[in-house]
């Protein structure tokens, strides 16, 4: 098989990018926009020495999960690769995913417990549209997959109808204003991206990145915004990014109107949301997810929460737990978190900013011994060392792990299975309806030893210097090993300090 060559295929599967998989003359062939069941006529346009890749140019029989497309970018832009399926197809594709890389990467026998669905259209509460210029005026859209080329698609379905009223007031003033339109190319111009974010009492916030420290006669921009938008406006910022880079939001931030801010209320905390907080896209979606994370979680003493954005997980958890600290690497995220915390009378939470591996092992060389972990990582998930320091140091009763992506969630299960977890149960989300994506929430359980070695110590044996009373856990944990040949962790000497009524920092 060679480039540009024209091959009859039968799709059979599906990638986890959303790609029909066909074969021919024993090659894998991928095809976008195709499903399982259906017959096609493909065009090769990418050959390799383990798979192909082709675009459908005849559909010689079609799939039963077909549909017609309801959107007219579908297929061109970078956003929905299901709109040609049915909901239920959608849902099963995304399931099965989840489980093959369980099953495939984790080595786990087992399968989702649930798979919940909910409504695929206008659920999206934040967009980013890149903006350039053709002869007829501004395009407003997405990128095209895999490139920069920008498809217009202002309509989209996945997004509020309100939004397709804020660009078109700020099309209106780049009009009016003659606004420059940022070119990658060259470097100039101003406007290089529309964000919105739009909590679920309709109030809105308008972000226009800009290319500079200003746009011309700004007042003018809000001006047009309260008279298009009425009172849902609540708050437009200029984000300056001057950087040749295709991270969209810069963390300089500057205020035309309102606050900056928007409030939100999620799984029943109030939460305050700035343009560079993470907040979950899909709101009723998110409540049930926080809802089963909380019940995989239980109740105990102490809850860690790692990644924790703008605290949103952990509050929800507040009433379960003692206490609950969480930790967060982006500053202005842990601010909004500490605000949410103090907004909604929550004492029992502490949030501060940090690496997850640094700041757990900063934690562990505090003492600190929670009875529950929840991690809530980015796509590319925990960091190799991560599951391992939180078994062996922290040895949490329970784990509760969301994941946006599921093969890297099920390399870290099968990571913490090494250390003595057991995945007791797995349940996925539909949280992006119509994407690739799809969220999975899995509750992970320290298993009982088959064989336990009870150890006394008397603390009379030991005679402790007043030099070697200064003993760190790590030196204790090694003579311990020395003397009687068994590992112990952190939180066993916790405890049998508290026994003996040692004070922790001795």
């Amino acid at each position: 098989m060679k480039k540009n060559d024209d091959v009859t295929l039968s799709i059979t599967g599906m990638t986890g990018e959303g790609a029909g998989v066909g074969h021919a003359d024993g090659m894998a062939v991928f095809v976008p926009y195709t499903a399982v069941g259906d017959r096609v006529r493909a065009h090769i346009v990418k050959v390799t020495r383990s798979y192909a890749v082709g675009k459908a140019t005849e559909l010689l029989t079609p799939s039963e999960d077909r549909i017609e497309s309801d959107c007219p970018s579908f297929g061109r832009c970078g956003g929905c690769v299901y709109r040609h399926l049915s909901f239920e197809a959608e849902g099963r594709i995304k399931k099965q995913r989840v489980e093959n890389c369980l099953s495939r990467i984790g080595g786990l026998d087992i399968g989702v417990t649930a798979f919940i669905q909910a409504e695929p259209d206008g659920y999206r509460n934040k967009a980013q549209y890149p903006v350039g210029e053709t002869p007829e005026g501004l395009q407003i859209g997405f990128f095209a997959p895999r490139s920069h080329r920008i498809v217009e698609a202002r309509a989209c379905r996945l997004q509020p109808a309100v939004f397709q009223q804020a660009l078109a007031s700020v099309e209106r003033y780049c009009r009016d204003e003659r606004v420059s339109v940022y070119d990658e190319r060259t470097g100039k111009g101003l406007l290089r991206h529309i964000y919105l974010r739009r909590a679920e009492n309709g109030s809105l916030m308008v972000c226009l990145v800009v290319n500079g420290a200003a746009l011309p006669s700004e007042e003018k921009l809000v001006e047009r915004l309260k008279e298009d938008l009425g009172g849902a406006l609540r708050t437009v910022l200029i984000n300056r990014n001057t950087e040749n880079t295709n991270v969209i939001l810069s963390p300089s931030c500057r205020v035309l109107y309102g606050d900056g801010y928007l409030f939100d209320e999620l799984a029943g905390v109030r939460v305050r949301l700035s343009a560079l907080s993470f907040y979950q896209v899909n709101h009723d979606m998110a409540e049930r997810l926080y809802r089963t994370a909380a019940d995989f979680a239980g109740r105990g003493g102490l809850l860690l929460d790692l990644y924790c954005g703008a605290g949103t997980i952990g509050l929800s958890m507040a009433d379960r737990f003692d206490r609950v600290v969480g930790v967060e690497v982006v500053p202005e995220a842990v601010e909004d978190a500490r605000f949410n915390a103090a907004q909604n009378g929550i004492e029992n939470a502490a949030f501060f900013c940090g690496d997850a591996y640094e700041a757990a092992c900063r934690l562990e060389t505090e003492g600190v011994c929670p009875d529950v972990v929840v991690v809530d990582p980015p796509r590319k998930g925990l960091s190799p060392s991560l599951p391992g320091l939180i078994a062996d140091r922290f040895s949490p009763e329970r784990i509760v792990y969301v994941s946006c992506d599921p093969a890297t969630l099920a390399r870290d299960l099968a990571l913490f299975a090494a250390h003595g977890y057991e995945t007791r149960r797995v349940d996925a989300f539909n949280l992006f309806p119509r994407t690739a994506h799809v969220e999975t929430v899995v509750q992970l359980v320290r298993k009982k030893p088959d064989t336990y070695i009870d150890i006394t110590v008397d603390m009379d044996e030991l005679d402790l210097t007043s030099s070697e009373a200064k003993a760190t856990y790590d030196e204790i944990k090694d003579y311990i090993f020395d003397k009687h040949r068994v590992k112990v962790s952190s939180l066993y000497v916790a405890q049998v300090k508290q026994k003996h009524g040692i004070i922790e920092r001795d």
